[in-house]
């Protein structure tokens, strides 16, 4: 989907451009997170403050694909609605 090599894949989930899990020792990225071709551009910042707030890339993972009470959707549709204050506000809310 990106066009890159597997290492730079690793490199960009490193970097918390992209988010990915392990599944069956497969490292794999949810198709949601790339947008036309490229890493979705939002999910970077919401990334680190996840890190920064202890998640791993797996419990990340999982808080961006269910839905969020406060935000009324799942945080990466409201990533893809334009809404990356509030879904960042609530992140750093999250400990």
């Amino acid at each position: 989907m990106l066009g890159v090599s597997v290492s730079r894949v690793h490199r960009l989930v490193e970097e918390h451009v992209l988010l990915a899990t392990k599944v069956g020792g497969v490292t794999k990225v949810p198709a949601v997170f790339v947008v036309d071709g490229e890493p979705m551009h939002e999910l970077r910042g919401t990334a680190t403050v996840l890190a920064d707030n202890g998640f791993t890339d797996d419990e990340a993972i999982d808080w961006m694909l269910s839905v969020e009470e406060s935000l009324g959707t799942s945080p990466v549709d409201a990533l893809r609605a334009g809404r990356k204050a509030e879904v960042r506000r609530v992140a750093q809310s999250l400990l």
